[in-house]
């Protein structure tokens, strides 16, 4: 089922791309809040139907963080799974999402970059951390042992991760909850398709030059890696996905430490204006 699938997805995030970036902005600006909102709303059943027991969930997130049994190469191991899943949950550091927010017309460009400081708080602090508290509370009945191989853990004899794991949690508390996360990973899927497309179709005009059949080319090529995608495995695509995020993150830093003092520059004159009301 993988390439229909894929397929299906293809069609889909073809009729997005193809209208440029205001369509994209148009679909996503619908996409995400619903998503978001959805997510967070039946996460807060739970966590509030549990609420007295916040406490003791935040306790064992961080004994479990620092416990001495874990060891420095459990530590450092986690840490690594840590930074390569960051990077899909948020793209901080990866250098990937200022190219959506470079599209935006500002006076001051130190604005924008603090309208994107909303993303990793949102996506990280907020959702994040609500999925974690699901999965502890799920798990006060015993269903796995934590620190599971790769990020895979063992429910009744069967391998789940991820998006497996927080299925099971949420089915235990929430009926019919598998539609809704069906619906929630979709939704995820297609907005992200969608925006890394545009963030894939800037680089390629820097490289390739700009022009209808060039713009064609690349966006023929996204919707067919789409549909190999789905046919591929998931451990393939974790490991090429982790590769690539590395190879963008690596010169990505070289450059904000060199551009540190314009940032600073930029920054400070927005805040002078703002104490000015020159906005």
């Amino acid at each position: 089922l993988g390439p229909v699938f894929g397929l299906v997805f293809a069609l889909l995030v073809g009729f997005v791309i193809i209208g440029g970036i205001k369509s994209i902005a148009k679909v996503t600006e619908k996409i995400v809040p619903f998503m978001a909102v959805m997510y967070v709303g039946a996460s807060l059943v739970i966590i509030l139907i549990h609420f007295s027991d916040i406490g003791f969930v935040i306790s064992e997130i961080i004994s479990g963080a620092f416990t001495p049994e874990a060891g420095l190469g459990g530590v450092i191991g986690v840490l690594i799974t840590g930074f390569k899943r960051a990077a899909f949950s948020n793209e901080a550091g990866a250098g990937s999402a200022s190219i959506a927010h470079s599209a935006v017309k500002t006076k001051y460009s130190a604005s924008e970059g603090l309208v994107a400081l909303l993303e990793p708080f949102i996506d990280t602090v907020v959702i994040c951390t609500m999925t974690a508290l699901v999965i502890i509370i799920f798990n006060f009945g015993g269903f796995f042992e934590y620190g599971g191989d790769g990020g895979m853990v063992y429910i009744d004899g069967i391998g789940y991760e991820g998006a497996g794991i927080t299925s099971k949690a949420f089915a235990q508390y929430i009926p019919f909850s598998n539609i809704f996360l069906t619906v929630a990973v979709v939704l995820f899927a297609v907005s992200t398709m969608i925006s890394w497309s545009y963030y894939g179709l800037q680089s390629w005009k820097f490289i390739f030059g700009r022009g209808y059949y060039a713009d064609l080319t690349y966006k023929i090529l996204f919707l067919l890696f789409i549909v190999i995608g789905a046919a591929s495995s998931m451990s393939s695509i974790w490991a090429f996905s982790d590769a690539m995020i590395f190879a963008m993150i690596f010169p990505n830093m070289v450059g904000l430490f060199f551009l540190f003092p314009v940032v600073k520059n930029e920054l400070n004159r927005y805040l002078e204006a703002i104490k000015k009301n020159n906005l």
